[in-house]
């Protein structure tokens, strides 16, 4: 296994917003932490939605070796058909595959470079602790009337979905089953924006009176802030009018429907994702 890494590229690429600048704020500072270190010759990120774009990425890079690692949760369409399809790993016009089953090398020459596309961060084992930490936090930071015992809570594990990709809520799921076969919680559940079961039903779905929502994604950005706390219940003219105020747009915990909730941050902040990082560029290596 590879482990010198000093005459590499690292680029790390992750969705952006058109919207929302915060959606790649963890990104570009993962980028900056990683090439403060000197590991590779050069750290970059590239994004689908914001510059640099993930095509033109790859141009401004000298390195022969690049490995791309997508800051993303789990598989789904832009880790198997659009981060590919940007790389040059994949091609629309040669690839006739089944929508969501998209097959490319994880390793090829491209334009003069060679390739090396690393697995999601989000499906790396170490992101249960990660998701039962903040669940942890939240009910200590803000006990009302006072913290709630693990055994009176249900945990619910909030992401996008889409019936586009049935890959997409595969890292969701099994952080689901991960935490249920600890026993701890009262109840342990998935819920989504796009699929069911769905965020907005949660309150009908958790038995417990108290929950905990942690949502499972990179960045504080536009689905975790403001639609997600929507869903939940809130208008969407208070929060953008907490949003404009610079507060939290869901205060914790919040009653609603007979129940108190606890929603948390992103997942983005942890300080060893740059390891989860490392960690699969030293799996991708050859």
């Amino acid at each position: 296994m590879t482990t010198d890494f000093s005459d590499d590229a690292l680029l790390l690429i992750a969705h952006g917003s058109t919207v929302n600048s915060q959606s790649s704020e963890p990104t570009r500072r993962l980028t900056e932490e990683l090439n403060s270190r000197k590991l590779f010759a050069e750290v970059a990120c590239a994004f689908k939605l914001e510059e640099p774009y993930i095509s033109d990425a790859l141009t401004e890079l000298s390195s022969k070796r690049v490995f791309a690692a997508p800051i993303t949760i789990s598989e789904g369409q832009f880790t198997e058909e659009q981060i590919p399809f940007g790389l040059g790993l994949c091609t629309k016009g040669q690839c006739d595959c089944p929508v969501g089953e998209c097959n490319y090398p994880s390793i090829a020459e491209v334009n003069g470079k060679e390739i090396v596309y690393c697995r999601p961060v989000g499906t790396h084992n170490t992101m249960t602790d990660v998701l039962l930490g903040r669940a942890k936090e939240i009910v200590q930071k803000y006990p009302f009337p006072k913290p709630p015992k693990p055994e009176e809570i249900c945990l619910i594990i909030a992401g996008h979905g889409t019936k586009r990709n049935l890959k997409s809520r595969k890292a969701i799921d099994a952080q689901v089953q991960a935490i249920k076969e600890l026993g701890e919680y009262a109840d342990v559940q998935s819920a989504f924006m796009e699929e069911t079961p769905l965020i907005a039903d949660c309150y009908e779905n958790a038995e417990a009176r108290h929950i905990v929502m942690v949502p499972f994604f990179i960045a504080d950005g536009l689905h975790t802030v403001e639609d997600i706390p929507v869903l939940l219940g809130e208008t969407e003219k208070q929060v953008k009018k907490r949003l404009e105020a610079n507060q939290v747009t869901w205060r914790n915990p919040t009653e609603r429907k007979g129940k108190l909730v606890w929603y948390t941050e992103a997942i983005g902040s942890e300080p060893h994702l740059p390891e989860v990082i490392l960690e699969r560029v030293r799996e991708a290596a050859v």
